[in-house]
């Protein structure tokens, strides 16, 4: 039979806690019945519900873990044997379950299973398990060190509407509630400490069961800092069908990369993020989809090497958009690795100097230009293709400030501008082009590059 503190011990242990750097523990809230979501889900857990092939828990776990979160409970409640198993895909300790007896009664019940798990803990984060966030949308409030909840000071009506609003008074968070008329909601993740238990024992003496009867409660003797949502940062309470549909929408979005150069931006990944969508169902592992890649780029250097310049340049450049697609499905489903990093990188080069030896040896066969010329061409850029990458890489190792990579993508000396300029000169049938293309691009792209990290500060 487990033991509790009584409720006047807890209270004084929540009085004397110190305050502490930023939480080590979570709990994730999954243990609602989810009747609006019935469409989609024919009467399971919206918990286990996929978006870009992993479920809604799963993905709150693996976003907590991700933020340096070391510890994770989740409470199940309704339907808790699906929740489970959406959970079981996480090989890790460091997460378990905690069946809550009266999730029936509200979302603030739920939260109260927890409290054992949490009751030594001077700070720990609390996020709702239906609750999807952007990159960059939580690093503040998990490296908080006192009580915070994020809010949405400019929600959109729809999410006005349905959301719980907040009474911000001096920067802090004073009421939570559907009816309260003010501007502001809360995006379902907070730090609290364990007095958020007793808390909640209040409200439910009350007949609230609701979470935000229990901050409400928390909020008056305790101060709970508002934090804004990040610029730039988004975030979606998935309630309805409706909700699936734009956080989709939000994460496919999202799997672009700051260094994307143009061609990546305007005509890859418009292609590749929709790819990885659909596959992502499948949970291929995105090293198979690297080797597919380089297989497409293979086959299309052989193409090139007989002069099939039409075929070979479709090729070269179906590569360059699948080669996105293993990066995207690492990123969506929190499956990126130090080795697929590697594996990726090493094929890229081996698929860039197929490309290269491609378009040598259909210009050895045109005879447009003597072999000497062809080989000088094809090693210049084979070199350049590999220092692109390489000084890159280097200057990163080394510390050095790297230079603004969205401008240097305008010089399109960049893999995506590469392959682009390598299958436009195969599609045009201008294959020693292709070659002087590519190595113009990536000398004045290396060039520029020493020269910005070279210039004082």
């Amino acid at each position: 039979m487990e033991t509790f503190e009584a409720p006047s011990t807890r209270q004084q242990t929540a009085k004397t806690l110190h305050r502490v750097t930023r939480p080590r523990r979570a709990v994730v809230l999954a243990a609602g019945r989810s009747e609006r979501m019935h469409p989609l889900t024919a009467g399971d857990s919206k918990a286990q519900l996929r978006l870009g092939g992993v479920s809604l828990v799963e993905r709150a776990v693996q976003r907590l873990l991700s933020l340096g979160i070391e510890d994770v409970t989740v409470v199940v409640g309704a339907r808790s044997t699906s929740v489970q198993e959406s959970l079981s895909r996480i090989t890790s300790d460091r997460v378990r379950t905690v069946f809550a007896e009266r999730w029936i009664d509200g979302n603030g019940a739920s939260l109260a299973a927890a409290e054992p798990e949490l009751i030594d803990d001077p700070l720990f984060v609390v996020m709702a398990a239906d609750h999807v966030f952007s990159d960059g949308a939580l690093d503040e409030l998990v490296s908080a060190s006192e009580p915070a909840v994020l809010i949405d000071v400019n929600p959109d009506e729809a999410v006005w509407s349905e959301g719980t609003r907040v009474r911000i008074v001096e920067g802090n968070a004073v009421a939570f509630s559907k009816q309260i008329d003010e501007p502001t909601v809360d995006c379902g993740v907070f730090t609290l400490t364990p007095a958020i238990f007793e808390a909640q024992r209040r409200a439910a003496a009350t007949g609230d069961g609701s979470l935000a009867g229990a901050l409400s409660h928390f909020a008056r003797e305790h101060p709970l800092g508002a934090l804004p949502l990040p610029a730039g940062a988004w975030w979606h309470d998935v309630d309805v069908p409706d909700d699936v549909r734009a956080a989709q929408r939000s994460l496919r979005h999202s799997l672009g990369k700051e260094s994307d150069g143009p061609i990546s931006r305007t005509l890859n990944r418009p292609v590749s993020t929709r790819v990885s969508m659909a596959l992502s169902r499948f949970r291929l592992s995105p090293t198979l989809m690297s080797v597919v890649s380089f297989l497409v780029a293979a086959v299309a250097g052989i193409l090139l090497a007989f002069g099939e310049g039409v075929a070979g340049g479709i090729l070269v450049q179906l590569g360059s958009i699948g080669d996105g697609v293993d990066g995207e499905l690492a990123r969506l489903q929190y499956r990126a690795t130090a080795w697929g990093a590697l594996i990726d990188g090493v094929l890229d080069r081996l698929g860039d100097g197929i490309a290269v030896a491609g378009l040598a040896i259909w210009a050895v066969r045109v005879g447009s230009v003597s072999d000497m010329w062809v080989v000088l061409l094809a090693v210049a850029a084979t070199v350049g293709s590999v220092l692109s990458m390489a000084s890159k890489d280097r200057m990163r190792a080394l510390g050095l400030p790297e230079a603004r990579e969205d401008r240097l993508g305008l010089l399109l000396g960049g893999r995506d501008a590469r392959l682009l300029l390598i299958s436009i000169a195969a599609v045009v049938g201008a294959p020693v082009a292709g070659l002087i293309a590519v190595i113009a691009t990536t000398t004045v792209t290396l060039v520029v590059r020493l020269i910005s990290v070279a210039r004082p500060s």
